[in-house]
């Protein structure tokens, strides 16, 4: 389907239109073993991933999660599986590197985690969107998550309905790398 790594990461877009079609297991499993591959500080490997897949359950979950002020998230209602990313908390590698850098390092682990399975699932011809918008304290409760896992984010996956082409604006490179020092362009 893609000649590189490249082409991949190039053709990848946020999708929230999914058609009603179940994904096989063995292609979820294909993802987490992409995302459990992440490389993590101290290789403490933070992640955990709960996997909605049961259309009842997601519809009842949805309804949770995406309530209230977090109704602009509905699209995800839609999509046949819905992936809860945690981060477990109680790994020494994260409370030290917060307290010396001041860094949550299990973001950053999760979101490298995260990612390698998102671009698992474009590989496979699954589409996802990241959702950062949706009640912590309902999906907390609804799915008995201890307070000792950070819930970090939401994905949506399933088989896209609509298909996006067109690249969001993106900053040219020389606006946001620099060699050898920094060199801010907007100020110049």
């Amino acid at each position: 389907m893609f000649n590189s790594f490249s082409e991949l990461v190039q053709s990848r877009r946020s999708i929230r239109k999914y058609l009603d079609k179940s994904v096989d297991r063995e292609k979820i499993e294909k993802c987490l073993e992409a995302a459990r591959l992440a490389p993590s500080a101290e290789n403490v490997q933070p992640w955990r991933f709960i996997v909605l897949d049961d259309p009842e359950l997601l519809n009842n979950f949805t309804r949770e999660a995406f309530s209230g002020i977090y109704f602009p998230t509905k699209f995800a209602k839609k999509a046949p599986v819905i992936v809860v990313l945690l981060a477990k908390l109680d790994l020494l590698a994260n409370r030290i590197g917060k307290q010396i850098q001041g860094i949550h390092y299990y973001f950053i682990d999760v979101g490298i985690a995260g990612e390698h399975l998102v671009l698992q699932a474009h590989e496979l011809g699954l589409a996802t969107c990241w959702i950062g918008w949706f009640h912590p304290k309902k999906v907390r409760k609804f799915l008995k998550i201890p307070k000792s896992y950070k819930i970090v984010s939401l994905l949506s996956l399933g088989y896209p309905a609509e298909e996006k082409t067109e690249v969001t604006n993106r900053l040219p490179l020389e606006k946001i790398s620099w060699f050898n020092g920094f060199k801010d362009q907007e100020l110049s």
